[in-house]
């Protein structure tokens, strides 16, 4: 009887302390971004202000009300079997059609306790809104005639200037490529959502895939290996390639700028035999069908090759512009120095031109079989041209 009386009181407290508080309510708190769009598969990642257990719905870009019928539903499937009670969402939607476009939303319910087997109770159910949000995605096309791009880097969490830099980039670009250092060090996992993403999401990113450079930046701060987790790549690591139709992009991780023993290293850097092991994965890439019958190849890396320069720089030379050298690459796009700079073949130890972009400002790109133009931008002002004539370096 007297734990009876004393569960009725401990149930009478609890009741009488939570009169009056509100329901938690989930809330989307950043993005959502696509990463890693091919012909038939897309994913989203967002944020939200609570754990949550989440998924996707799609439609067709026709003229049927999204709500017109039950929608294919997609979930978060990195909890193999189980769906993932988490704060950060991403949701991988398959078996789609090449160069389609489909209408997209998110959806989530939160979690407000979650009593190992006995019971898991969830908020109302919240999606960003069909009617005023409308959110597309284009699956990419086995044909592209002209591929365009924008390139942004080192903007070391410079987030006001982020936004200006791209006023009118919905639907502009195929993608748009963060080429390192988009923060000054990954201190909190907060911050890798507030520094440049949540802007991103609202600005393009719903609608643009985002294509993630690690620079040496992003190796620093304590939620450094949970950077990875907020994109998704077709290796699952930080090096990847792409093909837009016969157009290739390849996307390297050149490590840190200094020597993995320097001390502001702290003795956690083995940055050096990553870029070893990546070495080992290009090799098979340019032997790949799609980069040899490639059109135009790409490549992607925050620092700039140089012998003779930082540890970083003379590792890259080192290890992957050999492999480069052979491959026949058309051009390599940096940043890293925070200015302009055009190397010409040979002038390093590349036999390809290299080019970098400075930092906090935009970079446009139209690629064609015949023609790759680069555009640099200053506050909307052309202020720079160049162009590169694809086979031009291969051996």
């Amino acid at each position: 009887m007297k734990k009876i009386i004393l569960s009725i009181l401990i149930a009478t407290v609890a009741a009488v302390l939570s009169y009056g508080q509100e329901t938690p309510s989930v809330k989307l708190t950043g993005g959502p971004y696509l990463q890693n769009v091919t012909e038939t598969s897309f994913t989203v990642v967002w944020t939200t202000n609570m754990d949550a257990i989440s998924w996707v719905e799609i439609a067709p870009d026709d003229d049927t009300h999204f709500y017109n019928s039950d929608r294919p539903k997609y979930y978060d499937t990195r909890g193999l079997g189980r769906r993932p009670i988490t704060k950060l969402h991403k949701v991988t939607v398959t078996g789609l059609e090449p160069g389609t476009t489909y209408r997209y939303r998110i959806l989530m319910n939160g979690v407000i306790a979650a009593e190992n087997r006995k019971h898991i109770a969830l908020t109302a159910g919240w999606g960003n809104e069909v009617r005023r949000n409308i959110t597309k995605v284009t699956t990419l096309s086995p044909e592209y005639d002209e591929v365009k791009f924008a390139m942004v880097n080192d903007m070391h969490e410079s987030d006001s200037v982020f936004r200006t830099l791209f006023p009118d980039a919905m639907g502009k670009y195929d993608f748009v490529c963060f080429n390192g250092d988009m923060t000054s060090a990954n201190d909190d996992e907060e911050g890798i959502m507030t520094h440049y993403l949540k802007s991103a999401s609202k600005l393009f990113g719903s609608g643009t895939p985002i294509m993630f450079v690690r620079g040496n930046h992003e190796y620093r701060g304590n939620a450094a290996l949970k950077w990875l987790e907020y994109m998704e790549t077709p290796t699952g690591k930080t090096y990847y390639s792409y093909n837009y139709g016969d157009h290739f992009f390849i996307v390297l991780d050149g490590g840190e700028d200094k020597h993995d023993s320097d001390i502001r290293n702290l003795g956690i850097m083995i940055t050096e035999d990553y870029v070893k092991e990546e070495a080992e994965w290009l090799k098979q890439v340019v032997k790949s069908e799609e980069f040899l019958n490639a059109k135009t190849r790409i490549v992607f890396c925050h620092m700039d090759p140089k012998d003779n320069g930082w540890h970083g720089q003379a590792t890259i030379s080192k290890y992957l512009v050999p492999v480069l050298n052979e491959a026949g690459i058309d051009l390599m796009l940096c940043g890293h120095i925070h200015q302009f700079r055009y190397d010409k073949p040979g002038t390093t130890s590349a036999n390809f031109p290299v080019v970098c972009n400075p930092n906090l400002k935009r970079m446009d790109a139209t690629v064609t079989a015949d023609d790759i133009k680069l555009e640099f931008i200053d506050e909307e002002k052309v202020v720079k041209t160049l162009n590169f004539k694809p086979g031009s370096y291969k051996k």
